[in-house]
This record gives structure tokens, C-alpha cells and sequence, in this order.
């Protein structure tokens, strides 16, 4: 039976970038393919009950940046922890990936390049300009995927996408579904990987 991971994450999430390695080792290692759903978070938080991140209590942020120094650390992953440009929306970045992946490309060094484009150099993802650079130093076409990530198509599977996680009951991102199970969160990766390993 094929091996097949629904990627449901927002691309600009601190815990996507710190996961994104460890979960393309771990879906290479298993010959697992990545089905990548992006989301639109400001959807999937109120109909979760959550809070988007500047409505949290002080305590939670606090901590958040805690447990973020700590996943660095350990990872080896530097990183700023509370780069200039976040929380930007994340459409244009994430209907990019869309594009890239509708005109056949591989989306997953695109989803990297932009995690590491806010979280290691403090690059705002919500402006083409950025997006569009980000993409041609891949060697993809920037400025038309760009232009093809603006499209009704595009932006309608993004928003198919999110209704989906909201029916599934997701609530955080990164979300990683395989054969009906849900992994929230990066440091769950290990419980993927086993998952991934059963027959």
C-alpha cells in the first residue's frame, strides 16, 4: 500500500521550519509521499478555539519562546526567535507553494526556503518581491508562479485545503495525517516515523 503523508501546516510557522528536515528525512527513509495542504491559519484557529498568537496570555507567549530556544538548541537550527516580519498573513507565500506544485514542481525546498527566509533571515514573506526571489534562486520561474499563485484555482485549493482541516479537527500547524491518524506538532515526528514503519 502506497505510503502517503497529508502535509497540513501554515509555511510560516516556527515549528514547520524547525520540523521541515527531520520530516523530509523521515518520509525519504520510509518512500512515504508528501501530500502538501497548506492552511490558512486565522481560519483554523477560531473555528478550533483558539487564540492566534498576540491574543494568547503572557505566560503561554513566554513560553512559547522558551520551548523555541530549546528546539534550536537542540536541533542546531539557529534561528531568530522573534523576527520583525511575523506574524504576516501567509496567502501569498502559501499559494506560491501551491503553484509551484501545480506547474510541476517540487514544493518542499520552496516550503524551506521560506521558513528559513523568516525564521533564519528575517525576510518578509508576504511581499512577491521576497517570494519571487526566494523562487528563482531555486531556479523556478518566481515571477509567473507568483502570478499563477494569484489565480481563482490557486486560491480556491487553498481554501478547500483549510475547510478540511477545520472537518478533520485540526488546530495547530505543522499537521502531519497518515491513514487517519493526526501527528500535531514537530516533536511528534518520532510517532510519525514509527507509524510510518508499521505494515
Amino acid at each position: 500500500m502506497e505510503k502517503i503523508v497529508e502535509y497540513f501546516y501554515t509555511p510560516i510557522s516556527p515549528f514547520v521550519y524547525l520540523g521541515a528536515a527531520r520530516f523530509r528525512a523521515i518520509c525519504a527513509e520510509h518512500g512515504a509521499t508528501i501530500h502538501h495542504k497548506p492552511i490558512e491559519m486565522a481560519r483554523v484557529f477560531p473555528a478550533a478555539g483558539a487564540l492566534p498568537l498576540a491574543q494568547r496570555p503572557q505566560q503561554r507567549q513566554a513560553y512559547r519562546l522558551v520551548e523555541l530556544k530549546r528546539w534550536s538548541d537542540f536541533l542546531g537550527l539557529p534561528m531568530v526567535l522573534e523576527p520583525t516580519h511575523f506574524p504576516v498573513p501567509a496567502t501569498n507565500a502559501a499559494c506560491l507553494i501551491l503553484a509551484a506544485r501545480d506547474a510541476g514542481y517540487d514544493p518542499l525546498p520552496l516550503t524551506e526556503a521560506i521558513g528559513e527566509a523568516v525564521w533564519l533571515n528575517d525576510r518578509d514573506v508576504s511581499d512577491p518581491a521576497t517570494l519571487i526571489e526566494l523562487a528563482d534562486n531555486l531556479g523556478l520561474p518566481g515571477r509567473q508562479l507568483i502570478t499563477d499563485a494569484a489565480s481563482n484555482t490557486v486560491v480556491d485549493t487553498y481554501m478547500r485545503y483549510t475547510d478540511e482541516a477545520i472537518s478533520l479537527g485540526i488546530f495547530g500547524a505543522p499537521t502531519y495525517c497518515y491513514r487517519g491518524e493526526m501527528f500535531w506538532g514537530q516533536d511528534r515526528l518520532d510517532f510519525l516515523s514509527r507509524a510510518l514503519s508499521e505494515k
